[in-house]
């Protein structure tokens, strides 16, 4: 049977008990490096799971960074030079993607620690993840601070994206379940994706059809 759960009730829970529960509350999120670089020369990767569209003209996404009274290498970086990466995780290297969550100091990068290979294309400003299948090239736009909790929502800018053409249709649908890329639940559960199917354009007059299209 199904039971009411107040604030109160999870407001009572210890500590990680109550971030795993609040945290898995919004469902499958999409699973991301964030790779970035430091003025000093210093890399950094990070996973984020707060990724989130914004507009397509210009092409936009978002993320959210937690607050930053304990050292965020990832936002410092992205304030100072105005760049990121983000890159999907894949099956293939879901673990390692996770550990990056690990609190390594500033002056270890976590693609070292993680092995996970560090490259940079076309002379862009931060690193991207040679073994992800989708990776973008991200321009810094605004930073919004959100009072009520102290996190900061990025709005960033996409450059460029990096994947393998046959996963695009015709239609610019990009098969990201054929690229491999997991979605992530709470703070540690990850999955692989089974799509049901693609619906046709919702109308007022009709029910949606599934699309033939791959």
């Amino acid at each position: 049977m199904d039971k009411k759960l107040s604030q109160i009730d999870f407001k009572d829970f210890e500590k990680r008990k109550r971030a795993a529960f609040v945290n898995s509350l919004s469902g499958f999120k999409s699973a991301n490096l964030i790779g970035t670089i430091s003025e000093k020369g210093q890399s950094n990767l990070s996973i984020v799971s707060s990724v989130f569209h914004l507009g397509a003209d210009p092409a936009l996404l978002g993320f959210i960074i937690r607050p930053d009274i304990s050292p965020r290498h990832t936002l410092d970086n992205i304030r100072q030079t105005g760049f990121c990466t983000l890159n999907h995780v894949n099956e293939k290297i879901w673990k390692k993607a996770h550990q990056t969550s690990a609190r390594y100091p500033e002056e270890v990068s976590e693609f070292d620690a993680c092995q996970l290979s560090e490259i940079y294309v076309d002379d862009f400003k931060a690193p991207f993840v040679a073994e992800s299948n989708l990776r973008l090239a991200l321009k810094f736009i605004r930073e919004v601070s959100i009072k009520e909790n102290g996190t900061h929502m990025l709005i960033m800018e996409i450059e460029h994206a990096y994947l393998d053409q046959q996963f695009i249709s015709e239609s610019g649908f990009v098969d990201i379940e054929g690229l491999g890329s997991v979605a992530v639940s709470g703070l540690d559960s990850y999955h692989k994706t089974s799509r049901l199917g693609r619906l046709s354009y919702a109308k007022t007059d009709r029910s949606p059809s599934v699309l033939s299209e791959k």
